[in-house]
């Protein structure tokens, strides 16, 4: 099986989806905000995150395809 390799920009941008979605959860989860200003917050950070894993998922399994055809 041959490995992906990763750009450093398609890294990061792997790195911050995930930073996103960790954030928007720890403020749903957390209390330091106002109920509707945390809600609000975490529930579009936590989408951001989601909706840009999307195509980010669909890129490396496009490059694992590519991979394995070589």
């Amino acid at each position: 099986m041959k490995s992906i390799s990763l750009t450093f920009p398609e890294l990061g941008l792997i790195a911050s989806t995930r930073g996103m979605l960790g954030a928007g959860i720890a403020l749903l989860l957390g209390e330091h905000l106002s109920a509707e200003n945390r809600k609000a917050v975490g529930w579009t950070l936590l989408l951001i995150g989601v909706l840009s894993s999307v195509p980010l998922g669909a890129m490396l399994l496009h490059k694992r395809d590519l991979a394995k055809d070589v």
